[in-house]
């Protein structure tokens, strides 16, 4: 018996530490996604928050899945207090630091494509004993209506239970918001009551919170792997369409409304060679019988099989009635496969069926389905296109449907985009019918044929022809309004519907009104995307010198923007002593490689590289750090505040001599001819008028457009104008906490006449009209919706929406005290928007550099500046990072007693 017990103990024992769950050495204790769209176009920051929990120093990973048409504009890590920027360079540039690596026999990770829709990510870095790494990459997309919907895709891979796990999403869309549906494998019903929607006018709000417990129910102790997906569509003018305009940029959104279906002519050319034998031919025979039976009556079709013969069934097209259907689904349900591939004389017979059968007001179009290169008859690829190209003559489009991984996908794309079409890959899944289905559905309805966008008084602009306008999408041009003369810009859409040619214009002053402006930085950014994606198709069809120049021109671009595309790579430094880490992206479809074997020669994949770039350590100023800087991550303005230790009054110069400006440097207002202006090397102090307290100074840092230190300034001041728009009755002012750590201990939000937010470190006050609530810093999520705005807690952040301005407030607990920040996350329309928040970047050159000097060119003015480091506090983990030290007029090209208030309720 006694023996029987101790065997069934053992057995416990043995059962308990199998299922005890294994420590591991290293976990993500906070992951947050946020991302903003604004008019369509979204920015999505994916921030992870890892700790090495062993003694030892410990590989920790960062691998997250990006959708593939986005272009990654930012990544850094931020180890023991030191930021680690990437830089984007050419693949060039890159490949060398690359080639080296491997001949040392260093590591290398992948980009990998991964699916239909994403891509991946991967980076890794070495971490101290107990210590952390935060990483943080962002990218950018503008999303494509498809079925009357736009749809934003975030996928969320821990691959581990994270406590404090945040997915945000902010929607503002000027003409307003019809619908916002949540949907995605992370919004079953475990996850459902995670997620919190709002929907008010033009603006939408999507929290993902999921509990450890949640994140349990759903997916176990391996924590989640899936996607949310958010869906919405804008009201829209039936007529010309939605026009965005600021800072010489604008971006018309087109997709009208009530337009007649323009009947079409459709010819299906479907391979049935050998190879598509067995689920891939059953597939297709399944996605063809539902797409004969979607047909309209009035619509004409014909059906072509090939493989080293081309079998039609019928020499003509053929009236989609109830008979001829019965008829070709009986022919679609018999296509065996055997045989090679001959597709140069499957797509000519295809478009001289078009030929042959003309009909006046009608949409034409051919649809290829293959899975292979072609075999037999013409091989030549080169020859091919041209065979098309000369057959097509740009009267209607060809789409490709490459089926699987095996087709030459580079091969179809051309060839459809040559002739007015896309190409599309369709997974050999079990759901490979749908994809297919799905494909037609979004050309099923024309409604315009050659559309032509014009715009008197416009110059670089996107794409602006189009050979059809389909039900459910929408045409996007941007481009630049020549001189920044809106009363010269006149923009005009010709299109053909049934037998009729629409001519789509406005008057100037209706047209004005409804337009609004956007903030430069987003149009422009929305303008280069485009750019960048069609000059990258453009360079797949072109070849010689005129591909050279396109190519050139598409690199610049991604340089200036900092995109990763198919010519660039991003280069991230690394803690001294880190192997490089080449992240290569390969072609659609390409295997995933890992190791350190290079690339094939003559890959013309992307490339994300990370390799070792070793940095001197940020200068330590009287012995030890006294920067301290906020940074605003939706704009270019940032704050910072500074006092050494020990000092009551405002440090001395640390500064060389002065270095004088030859002339008087010039800007826009005749105010900086004043005679404090002539040292712009050194920052000002006494910026402000005397007061009976001598305040601590603070210090501001504003981003630079063209390089990764910002510029840094310095002022004496209580009260500051964070942002203010008279046009929308719009004021937000900040005090500065009178301490050592300076920041922010109050913000005030003004909204028109009612309305009054009070954010301190304590408490938040809502008041409306007579109506005022009050909360505290700490308790649960709490949302106030007024008839102005919409307030939202959540933890040590408050969430502000007014008018079409949202700003978050963070509260940063230190040993010092509490202190605020605010982030723009929303930039105000208004161009007459004033403020900290919204000053523009700034563009300099380095002439010469030092570890703690440089002589820099600012407008156009050289001069000398010292290399300091401030703590940003624009997320929680508030890294630390250089800048350079300047004069506050030289930064912001304005007086700084334009951005000073009397007291934080000023509202003028």
């Amino acid at each position: 018996m006694e023996r029987l017990v101790r065997l069934a103990l053992l057995g416990w024992l043995l059962a308990f530490v199998t299922a005890a769950p294994i420590k591991k050495d290293w976990d993500i204790y906070s992951f947050h996604i946020n991302s903003t769209v604004t008019s369509r176009y979204a920015t999505t920051v994916i921030t992870s928050r890892v700790v090495n929990r062993v003694d030892a120093p410990k590989e920790i990973h960062f691998q997250v899945r990006i959708p593939k048409n986005a272009f990654i504009s930012k990544f850094t890590m931020l180890i023991d207090g030191q930021m680690y920027d990437g830089v984007v360079k050419t693949k060039e540039q890159a490949q060398q630091q690359y080639t080296g690596a491997v001949s040392r026999g260093e590591s290398a990770g992948v980009v990998s494509s991964v699916g239909r829709t994403l891509e991946e990510f991967k980076t890794s870095v070495t971490v101290a004993a107990l210590q952390k790494v935060t990483f943080e990459l962002t990218y950018e997309e503008l999303l494509k209506r498809t079925l009357g919907k736009y749809e934003l895709q975030i996928h969320a891979r821990p691959m581990q239970l994270v406590k404090d796990f945040k997915m945000d999403v902010y929607i503002n869309e000027k003409p307003g918001i019809t619908f916002v549906q949540v949907k995605g494998g992370l919004s079953t019903n475990a996850l459902a009551n995670a997620i919190t929607k709002t929907h008010a006018h033009n603006q939408a709000w999507v929290y993902f919170y999921p509990t450890e417990q949640q994140q349990i129910n759903c997916c176990g102790e391996q924590g989640m792997n899936g996607d949310l997906v958010v869906a919405y569509d804008v009201n829209r003018d039936t007529s010309l369409g939605d026009i965005k305009v600021s800072g010489g940029y604008f971006v018309h959104h087109f997709a009208p409304g009530g337009l007649p279906r323009i009947p079409k002519n459709v010819v299906f050319i479907i391979d049935q060679s050998g190879s598509m034998r067995g689920e891939k031919m059953n597939q297709t025979r399944l996605a063809l019988l539902h797409i004969l039976g979607d047909l309209a009556e009035e619509d004409y079709f014909g059906l072509i099989t090939f493989d080293n013969r081309v079998s039609p069934w019928k020499t003509e097209l053929s009236q989609a009635n109830s008979e001829n259907l019965k008829a070709a689904k009986y022919f679609a349900g018999r296509i065996q496969s055997s045989g090679s591939t001959d597709i140069n004389a499957a797509v000519l017979h295809g478009a001289e069926m078009l030929k042959q059968n003309p009909r006046e007001g009608s949409a034409s179009l051919l649809i290829l389905l293959t899975d292979g290169d072609p075999t037999s008859g013409e091989t030549n690829l080169e020859r091919i296109q041209a065979n098309v190209r000369k057959a097509i003559t740009e009267k209607y489009p060809l789409y490709c449907l490459g089926f699987g991984k095996d087709v030459d996908f580079e091969f179809l794309e051309k060839m459809a985009l040559e002739n007015n079409g896309v190409a599309r890959r369709i997974y050999t899944d079990s759901d490979a019918n749908l994809q297919l289905q799905d494909f037609y559905e979004e050309v099923a309805n024309p409604l315009l044929t050659d559309v032509i966008m014009i715009y008197v008084g416009g110059n670089n602009l996107t794409k602006t022809n189009f050979s059809q306008y389909y039900n459910g999408s929408e045409i996007v041009v941007a481009g630049l309004i020549t001189d920044n003369n809106i009363e010269t810009f006149t923009p005009q859409v010709v299109a053909q519907s049934i037998n009729i040619k629409l001519e789509y214009k406005s008057e100037k002053d209706s047209m004005l009104e409804s337009t609004g402006t956007f903030s430069d930085h987003h149009l422009q950014r929305v303008w280069a995307y485009l750019t960048v994606k069609q000059l990258l198709d453009k360079e797949l069809q072109l070849s010689g010198a005129e591909k050279e120049n396109v190519k050139k021109e598409a690199l610049e671009l991604s340089l200036k923007y900092s995109f990763v595309t198919p010519h660039t790579s991003m280069v991230v430094t690394k803690p001294s002593g880190e192997n490089t880490q080449v992240l290569h992206k390969p072609k659609e479809g390409q295997e995933t490689r890992t190791g350190g074997a290079r690339p094939a020669q003559g890959s013309s994949g992307r490339h994300y590289l990370v390799s070792r770039r070793p940095v001197p350590p940020p200068p330590r100023l009287g012995g030890s750090p006294f920067l301290r800087r906020f940074m605003d991550s939706g704009s270019n303005g940032y704050l910072m505040a500074y006092s050494p230790p020990g000092l009551a009054t405002p440090p001395p110069r640390l500064d060389s001599p002065p270095v004088l400006a030859t002339s008087p440097p010039r800007f826009d207002s005749p105010r900086f001819d004043s005679p404090r202006f002539t040292d712009p090397g050194i920052p000002l102090r006494g910026a402000v008028p005397p007061t009976t307290e001598v305040p601590l100074h603070h210090t501001f840092l504003l981003e630079a457009e063209n390089q990764i230190i910002p510029l840094c300034y310095d002022v004496s001041a209580k009260h500051l104008r964070l942002l203010q728009d008279p046009s929308k009755g719009l004021s937000v002012n900040g005090k500065l906490r009178q301490s050592l750590q300076g920041g922010l201990q109050k913000i005030v939000i003004h909204y028109k006449a009612g309305l009054r937010i009070e954010v301190n470190t304590n408490s938040i006050t809502v008041r409306d009209g007579q109506n005022v609530e009050a909360f505290n810093w700490g308790q649960d999520h709490t949302t106030v919706t007024t008839p102005t705005g919409t307030l939202i807690l959540r933890d040590n952040e408050v969430d502000i929406s007014v008018g079409d301005t949202r700003i978050v407030i963070l509260l940063h607990l230190r040993k010092g005290g509490k202190l605020l920040w605010p982030v723009l996350r929303q930039t105000p329309s208004s161009t007459d928007a004033t403020g900290i928040l919204v000053a523009k970047p700034a563009v300099y050159s380095i002439l010469e550099e030092s570890s703690l000097s440089a002589r820099l060119r600012i407008h156009n003015v050289e001069i000398s500046a010292l290399r300091t480091s401030a703590v940003d506090y624009h997320i929680p983990s508030a890294p630390t990072r250089d800048c350079w030290s300047v004069s506050p007029e030289l930064a912001l090209q304005r007086e700084l007693s334009d951005f000073l208030v009397t007291s934080v309720n000023s509202v003028d």
